[in-house]
């Protein structure tokens, strides 16, 4: 059976619903609080959100490697499980970069903080939002074990799923370390964002999916040929969102990266370009960036500023031509002739997703 690229999201969203329902339910012995905390912070956030292009490739994956409709149990649970470890990396995101808000909504740590707050329990509500924000993050992680040990995937399935995790992992940990030091090279940056980004969001789900079908050496070859270039290009529009997205389009704060100073390549491209000019504005506002008054206008006008060099000095039309020419190597890998004709033309509609993006 092949399923048109719309229909994996209901089948993914419905699996989804089924897996997050069961484990929700497995609960009870955290009492009611607990059990509404999770509904609230957690499962909602899970099944109300996303755009659900990494199940997507685990299952077109599976498709282009010839894998058999009786597997498509399997591959929905391989791919909810790739979905619940990015709703895990989402959670423990916000933590860590102090975000104010995701998905159009205030982030789970700062809500759980206020409730905390009204509540008038003792201790830090701030530390107790991190902290149950931190503990919802890591039971997505261990349902994320649950869906793929339903998958009932071989040892080559589990070495992928294993090595998406840690590249995750991996990638987040260099993201914050290079942000502190304030300098990296543009090459450097690629190399962060493909492992922080790119491969967990395209190469990997892919192989996720190659292996649950077994897929031969070719169709991994021809799957990595594409997924390389347009993981990079997924993240360079993550970039040009990060600094010019509509918040209310991304739900993020406006000019997130250039608030906590991030290392992207399309700052670095910008600070390249314009030296010392752009090592004063680019850098990072968020000592300014208070909610109100004086600093709140602060804020504004060195995002204003910021974004207007950024177009200025070329660096934009510089990122732009980059994610196209990247979209453009991924589609013409799509042509290697192992690829089946329907699997090659929802990739070619799932890059367009990836890359076109406004959110």
């Amino acid at each position: 059976m092949t399923v048109l690229t719309g229909s994996v999201r209901e089948l993914v969203d419905r699996h989804l619903t089924e897996i997050v329902e069961r484990a929700t339910g497995e609960l009870g012995f955290v009492g009611d609080e607990g059990v509404g905390t999770v509904r609230r912070f957690l499962a909602d956030f899970v099944l109300r959100g996303g755009k659900r292009l990494r199940p997507s490739f685990v299952y077109w994956g599976h498709r282009a490697a010839g894998g058999r409709p009786e597997e498509l149990d399997a591959v929905l649970s391989a791919g909810c499980a790739v979905e619940l470890v990015h709703a895990c990396a989402l959670l423990l995101d916000d933590v860590m970069d102090e975000s104010g808000t995701r998905r159009g909504r205030v982030t789970a740590h700062l809500a759980l903080a206020e409730e905390h707050r009204r509540a008038g329990w003792r201790g830090d509500p701030r530390r107790h939002g991190e902290s149950v924000a931190t503990l919802l993050g890591l039971l997505a992680y261990t349902w994320a074990d649950s869906a793929m040990l339903a998958a009932r995937g071989s040892y080559r399935a589990w070495e992928v799923f294993t090595r998406l995790r840690v590249e995750l992992i991996g990638g987040q940990y260099l993201d914050l370390v290079n942000a502190a030091h304030g300098r990296a090279t543009r090459r450097r940056i690629m190399e962060i964002a493909a492992y922080k980004s790119g491969k967990y969001t395209v190469e990997r789900p892919l192989h996720l999916g190659h292996a649950l079908a077994g897929g031969d050496g070719a169709t991994l070859a021809a799957l990595s040929a594409y997924a390389a270039p347009l993981g990079q290009a997924f993240q360079l529009r993550d970039d040009v969102l990060g600094v010019f997205g509509d918040p209310a389009r991304t739900g993020k704060p406006a000019g997130a990266d250039l608030l906590l100073g991030k290392q992207t390549y399309l700052l670095a491209e910008a600070r390249a370009r314009t030296g010392e000019l752009g090592a004063a504005i680019l850098g990072p506002v968020r000592e300014e960036a208070t909610v109100g008054g004086a600093a709140d206008v602060r804020h504004e006008v060195d995002l204003a500023a910021a974004r207007e060099l950024i177009v200025a000095c070329g660096a934009l039309e510089a990122a732009e031509r980059r994610i196209g020419a990247l979209a453009g190597e991924a589609a013409a890998a799509l042509e290697a002739p192992c690829l089946p004709a329907d699997a090659a033309a929802a990739l070619v509609e799932l890059a367009r997703q990836a890359t076109e993006r406004v959110a």
